[in-house]
């Protein structure tokens, strides 16, 4: 499956900013989705995840409260919305497709199987 995100760009401190992932497949309800994220010389590390059916999620602690994930299978579709953003949340962020199905959700990005190509966050102070 190919995974197109967008919706990344540069805000201010406490702005918004909504990502959304397309994936090419109409199977795109059997994946479980994530939302990862690498700042400038860090490892890359999870940000959120939902489950097939979008009833089921999990954020990270750093941005609980602040993010959402949500899903539309209907149109092949993931969102991260995020809102009060901070600087430390600058960071290329991608989305990822799980074939795994032994779980509801998956944190660690050996778990995930597909790859977007990344949209750049940039938040100022």
């Amino acid at each position: 499956v190919q995974l197109q995100a967008s919706g990344g760009g540069s805000v201010q401190a406490g702005g918004t900013l909504r990502l959304s992932c397309t994936a090419s497949r109409r199977t795109f309800g059997t994946y479980v989705m994530g939302w990862f994220r690498q700042a400038p010389g860090k490892e890359r590390e999870f940000v959120a995840a939902i489950s097939r059916t979008g009833r089921i999620t999990y954020h990270a602690d750093s941005v609980k409260g602040r993010f959402t994930i949500s899903r539309d299978n209907a149109k092949n579709t993931q969102n991260l919305q995020m809102n009060s953003l901070k600087p430390e949340d600058t960071a290329v962020y991608y989305c990822a497709a799980s074939r795994r199905d032994d779980r509801n959700y998956y944190t660690r990005d050996y778990e995930y199987d597909y790859w977007g190509q990344g949209t750049l966050v940039t938040v100022s102070s």
